[in-house]
Parts: structure tokens; C-alpha cells; sequence
């Protein structure tokens, strides 16, 4: 007998993921954190298009929008002196541009979607300690009034930052080292007149080439409001946590709060422009690790976030890797819970997810080193790459190999937006993503001609009584192809963006999962790699009552 299905410890904003596609799944699950209530500060600013993607998919992009700043660019300057200007530009098919938000407001929009699911946090409420078995997880929590209580719980995700007790518990390795900066973050407002939406990095080097001093400024909702990072003052210096054996030195130390004086020497020296900080919300001393955990769960326990990697914040990449190691484990939780997934669908949560930490912590502590400009790379992939739309799982145990050298994406690939798509009682075209948005699995059958959608509804009929009717499945037609009457949805693509951004060809299938990447590409569609592909994630047999 459960308590709930899954507790997720951390009400961040990657525990909030968590629980919202839990929830809205239909899962049972609580969610906890030690905190009162949320913290008002500007920590992780940086929004990158794929998690707009993922919020699109969630219901969550338009308030997100609402609430954002779009980010146009970056403008560096080194010893007062401009020394580039990056535009932070994406192919015109990505649906979405960076953005920066607040996270007290990523925090707020999340927290706002779950409840519509009758979803919440219990604040105040701590994880002490938990125990697993081969049925489930017992938690020790204390509560807000110092209540000691035990949960039981068929599953535990770890969404608790950095110094998590579900990693340590769990006696996860957590290798990496510390970085020998200090930095100061501040949340002020500035009087000069540079256009919104541009970062600002200013250095200062020595005449041998070594940056000796920086300010990054990242612009934020409302007027000249910037939050800002620069190297601690030696007064508000603490070298020694550097040095404190294995213990994790990262993230916030509100005990040394710099005060706008500080801020406002830095930018004396560094500023393009002069300019006088004001009206500061809040500022704290910033350290930094980069680490990552040799495994991303073990049985019933899971760690995501924080938890399972940290690194520095070049790029924004951390909260938005977390946001998505959430996506990609819940959708898989879900299925495990309600006894649909195949033995060892959880295991490709760690298959998946880890290389993309790793890549992850390398790739920022190079660009901490040298900056984003130093990568060798075209500046287009550059671009895809920080905006995270370059994340795929090739070679995931969940991805059925499609045909080689296959125009458009593969299996294992995201699967891109596109529009111009006509429904036949719609007045308007609508894109891809709205016809995803809040699904789980897709099956989107290709065909250009009347002949190629022959067997069609016995391949929609195998593929959702494999998916446990877990699966909506589209037919997809060029303009002007009469099928007659088909038992499936139809849409048309009016202007060939469907056939254009995926290579296709004749008779496809295209197999979306939840997190929207996909699970296969079968050409010609056949129901043979169209089950094993689904195999590969449902259990076979009847739903469990």
C-alpha cells in the first residue's frame, strides 16, 4: 500500500516539471521542499527555444511569453573598447528565440499549470532520509511544524540542487572540482540608453592576455533591469570553501550579500558606458563547481537537475538541462506506474540523459574558460547547440534504426515544427506543435497519393493497442491528394513544410514520443519496425486495472 505513487523532493523549477507531467498524467505524486515559500531571486535567467518547445507542448509557452524578455544578441567589449556583436539569431522554422525570465517567474508559471491539475507544494516539508525495496521507497520527511512522518511511495525523483540527500543517499559519485573564481550576481537597474535585449560582457586584460576582471550583464523584465555577474571584491572574499575537501561549493551564499557600492565600483571600471546602478532587489555571492553523478538513479530513485549535475552558468544551460531531464523522465514514470512500460523503460532515462550532462558540464567549463566565441564550430551550429535543439538520442535502447542517410530528421532526433497544416474543420493552418501540444505518443502517417494510405487504419489499430491507447495517430497528405473517406484524422500539408522539414517521401511513419523526439522513422510505413519501435517502451498485454 503507497502513500503516493511518486514523491519528488525539490519544488524548484525541475521538480516542478516533474510533477507536472506527472499530473497531468493522471499520477498521484507529492511534492515537497524545505522552503517556506519561493525565493525572490533572479538565479537562472536564461530561457533556451527547446524549453519553450517543451512549455509549448505543456501548455505552459504562453504565459512563459507573457512574462519574458526576448534576447537579441551579445555585445563584448574588452578594455572599454567593442570587440564583437553577436546576434542571437536561429533558422526562421524554430518556433521560438532565447528569452530571459526571471526564476521566481518560471517558478510562479509552473506552479500556476500544475495546480490546474489539483496539483501543489508542500512547503516547509524536508526529506530526512528514504529506504527502497523492490516494491517501493520509504521516506522519512519533517514537516513545516516539525512533525516526523514516514511516505510510502512506489517511486523517489531527487530534484534537491546540489547538495541533494536523495544523491547522497544513494551513494551516487558526484566527480568534478571547483572553480577558483568567486562571483558577485545582482539584481539592479541601469541608466544607460543601450537598445533592450542585448547581453553585455565586458573584460578587462592584462597586457599579457589574461582576463583579469569581467561584468556580464543580462537584461531582465522591465526597465534597464539587469541581472549582473562580476568577480567578488577582496572584502567579501572566502577563499577557503575551495578547499573544503569533497564537500560541493555551488550556488548561492546569501551570508555575504554585496551591497550596490560594490556593484557600482565594478561597473566604474567596466561599464561601456557610465552609468549609476539603482534600486537593487537583491544580490548574493555566487560559487561555483562543475560535477556530475557516475549513474542518474538506481531501482526506484531517481535524480534529476542540480542534483545529478552542475557546472557554470555559461551559456544558461543548467536550469533548462534540468527542465528537460524532468521531461524526459516523466512521461517514462508515468507509463511505469500505471504497469505499461516494458522492463527497463526507466533504465533509458540514465542512457539518455548522462551523455547529455556530460556534454553539458565540458562544454560550459570550456566556454567559462575561453567564451562561447571560442568554439570552432559555424556560428549556426553554435547557435542550435546553446539553444539545445542539437539534443538527440541516437543511440538510445528506446530508438528503432530508420532508413540511412534519410533526408530530414532520423530516429532518435527532435522532431521539428513546421506549418501551413490544414484540418478540415478548421478555418486556419495550424502548426505541428499545436497538434502535439499535450500529447503523449503520435503516430503521423505519410503518404502522397491515394494508394499509399491503403492499410493505414490497420496500422493506426496495431499501433494503439500497442500503446495501450496511449497513441493518437494523423494521416498527413499533400494538398490536393483525394484518399476519399479515411478512419483517421487528415491533415493537409498546404505548403509542403511537413514534407520539407522531414525528408518525406511516398509512405512514412513518423512515431513522435511524449518529450517530442522520435522514437522511429519507417519507410515504407510496415507495421514489422513500427512494433518493435513500440515494443521498446510498452509492455506487452492488457492495461493493469
Amino acid at each position: 500500500m503507497t502513500d503516493t505513487e511518486v514523491l519528488i523532493a525539490g519544488a524548484g523549477p525541475v521538480g516542478l516539471t516533474t510533477a507536472l507531467e506527472l499530473t497531468r498524467r493522471g499520477v498521484a505524486c507529492r511534492l515537497v521542499d524545505r522552503l517556506p515559500e519561493r525565493l525572490p531571486y533572479a538565479k537562472a535567467v536564461g530561457i533556451q527555444p527547446r524549453t519553450l518547445e517543451v512549455w509549448d507542448r505543456t501548455g505552459v509557452a504562453r504565459a512563459a511569453l507573457d512574462a519574458a524578455v526576448p534576447l537579441r544578441g551579445q555585445l563584448t567589449y574588452v578594455n572599454g573598447a567593442e570587440r564583437g556583436r553577436m546576434e542571437m539569431s536561429l533558422p526562421p522554422e524554430v518556433p521560438y528565440g532565447f528569452a530571459a525570465l526571471p526564476q521566481y517567474e518560471t517558478e510562479r508559471i509552473l506552479e500556476e499549470r500544475l495546480a490546474c491539475y489539483g496539483g501543489h507544494i508542500e512547503r516547509g516539508t524536508e526529506l530526512l532520509s528514504f529506504t527502497q525495496d523492490a516494491d517501493g521507497v520509504t521516506s522519512r520527511l519533517r514537516t513545516a511544524g516539525g512533525e516526523e512522518l514516514e511516505v510510502r511511495s512506489s517511486f523517489l525523483v531527487g530534484c534537491d540542487g546540489a547538495h541533494s540527500v536523495v544523491r547522497e543517499t544513494l551513494g551516487l559519485s558526484f566527480e568534478g572540482g571547483a572553480l577558483p573564481e568567486e562571483y558577485m550576481l545582482a539584481d539592479v537597474e541601469v541608466d544607460w540608453d543601450l537598445a533592450p535585449g542585448w547581453i553585455v560582457r565586458s573584460m578587462h586584460r592584462t597586457p599579457d592576455g589574461e582576463v583579469d576582471d569581467v561584468l556580464v550583464c543580462i537584461p531582465l523584465p522591465g526597465r534597464c533591469r539587469y541581472r549582473m555577474s562580476m568577480r567578488v571584491p577582496p572584502e567579501l572574499s572566502q577563499q577557503d570553501w575551495a578547499e573544503a575537501g569533497n564537500a560541493v561549493a555551488h550556488g548561492l551564499d546569501a551570508g555575504r550579500a554585496p551591497r550596490l557600492e560594490h556593484i557600482q565600483a565594478v561597473l566604474d571600471r567596466l561599464s561601456p558606458w557610465p552609468t549609476t546602478a539603482s534600486v537593487m532587489r537583491w544580490s548574493s555571492v555566487f560559487r561555483i563547481s562543475h560535477r556530475i553523478v557516475d549513474r542518474y538513479g538506481e531501482g526506484r530513485v531517481f535524480v534529476a537537475g542540480d542534483a545529478a549535475h552542475i557546472h557554470p552558468p555559461t551559456g544558461a544551460q543548467g536550469m533548462n538541462t534540468g527542465i528537460q531531464d524532468a521531461y524526459n523522465l516523466g512521461w517514462k514514470l508515468a507509463l511505469a506506474t500505471r504497469g505499461i512500460a516494458r522492463p527497463g523503460l526507466l533504465e533509458s532515462y540514465h542512457a539518455e540523459r548522462k551523455p547529455v550532462g556530460d556534454e553539458v558540464v565540458g562544454r560550459t567549463l570550456r566556454h567559462a574558460a575561453q567564451g562561447v566565441q571560442a568554439d570552432p564550430d559555424d556560428p549556426v551550429t553554435v547557435g542550435l547547440r546553446e539553444a539545445q535543439l542539437l539534443v538527440a538520442y541516437p543511440d538510445s535502447p528506446l530508438v528503432e534504426p530508420g532508413p540511412a542517410a534519410a533526408p530530414g530528421p532520423a530516429a532518435g532526433e527532435r522532431a521539428p515544427d513546421c506549418g501551413g497544416l490544414l484540418d478540415p474543420l478548421a478555418t486556419f493552418p495550424l502548426r505541428l506543435y499545436d497538434v502535439l501540444r499535450e500529447r503523449d505518443h503520435v503516430l503521423l502517417l505519410h503518404a502522397d497519393s491515394a494508394d499509399g494510405t491503403k492499410g493505414f487504419e490497420q496500422l493506426a489499430d496495431t499501433a494503439r493497442g500497442l500503446a495501450h491507447d496511449r497513441l493518437t495517430c494523423y494521416c498527413v497528405l499533400p494538398e490536393g491528394v483525394d484518399a476519399g473517406p479515411l478512419p483517421l484524422p487528415v491533415l493537409r500539408d498546404s505548403r509542403g513544410e511537413f514534407r520539407e522539414r522531414y525528408g518525406a517521401g511516398g509512405r512514412e511513419a513518423f512515431l513522435v514520443r511524449p518529450d517530442g523526439y522520435l522514437g522511429a522513422r519507417v519507410s515504407p510505413a510496415g507495421p514489422g519496425p513500427l512494433s518493435a519501435a513500440l515494443t521498446r517502451v510498452f509492455a506487452r498485454g492488457s492495461v493493469r486495472a
